[in-house]
């Protein structure tokens, strides 16, 4: 025949020894078998912890926990400064990672250099960004801290280290009345001089609800009107200026507030984010491309139109996994915050805050067994936003993802 091989060949196919099939069906099943029990442990594991964490917190799972700020006693203890930081900080973290680390795949995949060094700087991010993919979370907190928090120190004045550039926020001189209420008397800043109290001054209670207060001198009785009392104020009276801040709150340096902490989370997850994307462009075929460039569309419509809807799936499923990340971060945000008992929920990007991680590690190393047991109710709060942030992920990645023919 044409095509039969020559005779050593043929020789030599002879005399190689045959494979077992039975050994590799054998080898095949037990390898199979492994991975079934691996599978099976780990799941196992899973379950006994979720199933310890339920048996513990939920009967301390009430409308209080979740409505209350931090306190003393474990009866009247809540998470809802901790959990309303969590959704800010974690919230912000993703509307600044995403764009940025899906851009940043589609740069280095779809617009490769064509120059020597071009090509040497692609593999040097490329391999920076695989690098930082592995940095624990804690030098992150580090580098935050400096970047963020303090901005290098370059807003800073060495006459007065608190001074930043700021707008949104007004300061008032606090007094208090005899009536125990709170006066706040508008002034130009926090090193303006006490202000002369009369009584046509403009004044606010501590809501800043315009109020009239009643100004009189040492020695002078009071008013017998309950409601002049709660507004009536010595000429002399001591105080001191309070800063009060509007929603759209903007400083530099961002102090430790909110936006610190997202920017800090930002950079742990982004390197990840970046890498999931690099993974799902190389997944979409190269045919797919090809064929929207011969019919006449720019490279951008190629990425617009065709690569980035194919991609989305995987793009989103590395997303899910990052904020599922950031979500649980304690270290980083430890060294931003830098406290945790925290009973107020943020107003503004500025604020300080606590994350439900720090809430929850708090009361986990408290000996009283009250405290471990809203710890357990805590713990599924957070699994409860864990799951809704991802159910956010998945309904944005089934509408966007469109089906190629």
């Amino acid at each position: 025949m044409k095509n039969r091989p020559p005779a050593a060949i043929e020789q030599s196919i002879q005399r190689a020894p045959k494979r077992s099939t039975s050994s590799r069906a054998t080898k095949n099943s037990t390898f199979h078998a492994i991975c079934i029990a691996t599978a099976a442990v780990s799941v196992a594991i899973l379950i006994v912890l979720l199933a310890s964490i339920l048996i513990q917190g939920v009967p301390s799972l009430s409308l209080g926990l979740i409505l209350n700020p931090p306190d003393d006693q474990a009866s009247q203890a809540g998470i809802w400064p901790a959990m309303w930081g969590t959704i800010w900080v974690c919230g912000l973290c993703g509307l600044m990672t995403l764009p940025i680390g899906v851009a940043t795949a589609i740069l280095i995949e779809e617009f490769p250099p064509r120059t020597r060094i071009g090509q040497y700087f692609h593999g040097l991010i490329q391999l920076n960004i695989s690098n930082l993919a592995g940095v624990p979370s804690i030098v992150y907190g580090i580098l935050g801290l400096t970047a963020f928090v303090t901005m290098f120190g370059l807003f800073s004045d060495p006459k007065n280290p608190n001074a930043s550039l700021e707008f949104g926020a007004n300061t008032y001189y606090q007094f208090m009345s005899e009536g125990d209420r709170s006066i706040m008397i508008p002034v130009a800043g926090p090193d303006a001089p006490r202000p002369t109290l009369v009584d046509q001054m403009p004044a606010y209670d501590f809501e800043q609800n315009p109020i009239r207060i009643n100004v009189i001198e040492p020695g002078d009785p009071y008013p017998d009107d309950e409601s002049v009392l709660a507004y009536t104020i010595f000429s002399d009276s001591e105080g001191g200026p309070v800063p009060k801040t509007s929603w759209y709150y903007f400083r530099l340096p961002f102090g430790r507030g909110v936006l610190a902490g997202a920017l800090t989370l930002m950079l742990v997850i982004l390197p990840i984010v970046i890498i999931s994307s690099q993974e799902s462009l190389r997944s979409v075929p190269s045919s797919l491309r090809a064929g929207a460039l011969g019919l006449g569309a720019t490279p951008w419509q190629v990425i617009w139109h065709v690569t980035l809807p194919s991609a989305i799936p995987g793009i989103m499923t590395g997303s899910i996994l990052s904020m599922s990340r950031a979500i649980g971060e304690a270290a980083p945000l430890l060294i931003i915050s830098g406290v945790v008992f925290i009973r107020q929920a943020p107003s503004n990007l500025m604020d300080d805050f606590t994350v439900m991680p720090l809430q929850i590690f708090n009361w986990a190393g408290r000996p009283q067994e009250d405290f471990q047991d809203i710890a357990g109710a805590a713990i599924i709060l957070l699994l409860i936003v864990l799951l809704s942030f991802n159910a956010v992920a998945v309904l944005i990645r089934q509408k966007l993802q469109k089906p190629l023919s």
